[in-house]
């Protein structure tokens, strides 16, 4: 007995095309890479409901998408994405470096550092 307009995680899942069956989507969130309003979905037979903001973690990638309503069947790709409002951030540029890298204190193409360069590395970051 489901209540009108909520449907189980992993059907919604499938039929939004976020996998591509429903058993992938049934491990999905059982491995707790779907939130449901900020909170882990704990089984495949958690209900969603139009408004509720899912949170997905697939292959490195982040979707945040809120839910406008229920699927009937898994359809073509238009079809899809009626089911849901994409608020996901941009992507990050692909040229860029992350903020906390360590910028490289050698030329490239100079070959492997020697045991002295590398001890020299360590404690110019302080690690000894």
């Amino acid at each position: 007995m489901v209540a009108e307009g909520r449907q189980r995680i992993d059907k919604w899942l499938f039929f939004s095309r976020a996998v591509k069956s429903r058993s992938l989507a049934a491990k999905l969130v059982v491995a707790g890479r779907v939130r449901i309003n900020r909170d882990k979905a704990a089984q495949a037979s958690d209900l969603v409901k139009p408004g509720d903001v899912l949170t997905i973690t697939l292959d490195r990638r982040i979707f945040v998408w809120k839910v406008i309503g229920a699927g009937v069947r898994r359809g073509p790709a238009e079809e899809a994405r009626t089911l849901y409002e994409d608020m996901s951030p941009p992507p990050a540029p692909k040229g860029e470096a992350l903020p906390d890298a360590i910028p490289a204190l050698r030329e490239a193409g100079s070959g492997r550092p020697t045991k002295k360069e590398r001890r020299q590395t360590d404690r110019l970051l302080g690690e000894e």
